[in-house]
């Protein structure tokens, strides 16, 4: 059966719990899954958890990004590109591999907004992934493109967040 293309888009909490908690799922009906997170650390606590699950998920690492690209001085925001770059196609090489079901690239929306990656790779990757492959993007901003490839969309709305009053992101919560 063909695999569908999930994604988790919006201004709300729960992008990147959405992707694994359905990561999760496909793990107890022994599923094969692919993980990576652009733009992000690599220290969070999901990182530790999916480790734990390595007899049938991989996590797909690049350096870790500290700090967010926009505050960068140039020479570190076109290394954190060329980085990004490289673990997409590190994903899309392992994906053709078809030893997985399920394939989620967290933040890729955000890598693809800020031209990091080109619309025209990731709409490839998207139709030409191996036929059985579930496909998950997350991130804020997902464009009106991506969305028409998409056969699922949920956009997570942010009504309130503890952020807005100061209080900063909590280790085992937000991160």
């Amino acid at each position: 059966m063909r695999g569908l293309f999930h994604i988790y888009t919006g201004t709300g909490k729960g992008k990147t719990t959405a992707a694994l908690g359905l990561a999760l799922r496909a793990y107890g009906q022994g599923k094969r899954i692919l993980y990576c997170q652009f733009l992000k650390s690599g220290d969070s606590g999901e990182h530790e958890a999916l480790n734990l699950l390595n007899e049938r998920l991989t996590v797909v690492h690049s350096k870790p990004v500290k700090g967010f690209l926009a505050k960068m001085l140039q020479e570190e925001q076109e290394e954190v590109q060329l980085e990004q770059r490289k673990l997409f196609e590190k994903v899309v090489f392992q994906a053709a591999s078809g030893e997985y079901d399920l394939v989620i690239l967290d933040e890729a929306i955000p890598a693809l907004n800020e031209g990091i990656l080109s619309q025209e790779q990731v709409g490839a990757f998207i139709k030409e992934r191996p036929e059985n492959v579930e496909l998950v993007f997350t991130g804020r901003g997902a464009p009106a493109e991506l969305i028409e490839l998409a056969d699922y969309v949920s956009e997570i709305v942010k009504i309130k967040h503890p952020y807005d009053q100061g209080v900063p992101m909590r280790k085992g919560i937000e991160y």
